[in-house]
């Protein structure tokens, strides 16, 4: 089955009116939507990868959106969302907030605010899975370092000169160079100043062994 090409909106709303109006104001705005009458019939569903955003009622039978929102949270889904709600509920829209939601918003929902929630949502997404992609790049140049590399590396990093770490490690100053030269290569970086970047994204600890 072949994904669809632009992100998917999730509405999830035990109203079956509000989802209807709703999957017409997505189309209409050039998204694909599938609509849900509760959480658990959302989360019934298939997890999907590409970008997307959740439209989450937060009072339902059963689940709440909130209850949803702890669920993604807790599976590790990058998924962002928009809350919509019929009741103005301060505590509950800091909590929806702090949990990560771009925005929570009062029925009726105007349509261009909830429209550029959306767009908020699934740019953000689309960030969340470049960030992703450029960290596992990363992570698999760092498996093809050898034990002794990935240690020289690791010290490298924190501004340690040849010297200090062949000291650290207990090998020649030159056997260091080697594995510095390696490190490099395999890290694909340019310069001492890029390989500290590449560090940082995935927080290379330095280990002395």
């Amino acid at each position: 089955m072949t994904a669809p090409a632009g992100p998917i909106i999730f509405v999830v709303d035990d109203d079956a009116s509000v989802r209807k109006s709703l999957g017409r104001l997505i189309k209409a705005a050039g998204y694909e939507a599938e609509a849900f009458a509760s959480v658990g019939e959302f989360l019934a569903r298939r997890p999907y990868d590409g970008p997307s955003c959740l439209v989450l009622d937060v009072r339902m039978p059963g689940l709440t959106g909130l209850d949803l929102q702890e669920a993604l949270r807790a599976a590790g889904q990058r998924l962002s969302i928009v809350f919509i709600t019929g009741y103005r509920d301060i505590p509950v829209s800091v909590k929806a907030m702090k949990g990560g939601a771009v925005d929570f918003l009062t029925k009726p929902v105007d349509e261009a605010v909830l429209l550029g929630a959306i767009r908020q949502a699934v740019a953000r997404t689309q960030a969340d899975r470049r960030q992703l992609a450029r960290l596992t790049e990363i992570q698999r140049r760092i498996k093809t370092l050898t034990p002794r590399e990935a240690g020289v590396f690791a010290l490298v990093v924190t501004g340690m000169l040849n010297k200090q770490i062949g000291s650290e490690l207990g090998i020649g100053e030159k056997t260091v160079k080697v594995h510095r030269a390696r490190v490099m290569e395999k890290m694909r970086a340019g310069s001492l100043a890029e390989l500290v970047r590449l560090a940082g994204e995935v927080s290379v600890i330095a280990a002395g062994s």
